[in-house]
């Protein structure tokens, strides 16, 4: 079992900025991924970004050049630097883990949290 806890969203104008984290309740050393989805109403979840075991990064068209996944495998923490926000990127942001245990991969997820950007 894996706990998710994200922090750090909240509204921000049109060209702000917002970094997102989250925390897992344990070491990444198990993990085969750490991302960010997000959903907005109406819409289905959708992959922002991931980050791999071995450190390659993915990133969604809509938000490459602007946004920014790291990790801090010391403080099992993944973030998320967002950066000229704009009112499409309005959704709750979810922080998702894929692990791998006993030959199956299970997926983990946080308990949200929302992004108003406002124009």
């Amino acid at each position: 079992q894996v706990q998710l806890v994200e922090s750090g969203g909240g509204s921000v104008q049109a060209g702000g900025s917002l970094r997102l984290s989250c925390a897992a309740s344990r070491s990444f050393s198990s993990f085969i991924s750490m991302g960010w989805y997000r959903q907005a109403p109406g819409n289905q979840r959708e992959l922002v970004a991931s980050i791999t075991s071995g450190g390659n990064t993915n990133y969604a068209d809509s938000v490459k050049g602007r946004f920014t996944i790291s990790r801090d495998n010391a403080k099992n923490t993944v973030y998320l630097e967002m950066n000229s926000l704009k009112p499409e990127d309005t959704a709750v942001y979810y922080c998702n883990a894929k692990i791998r245990l006993l030959g199956s991969v299970y997926d983990y997820w946080g308990q949200g949290t929302q992004v108003t950007v406002s124009s």
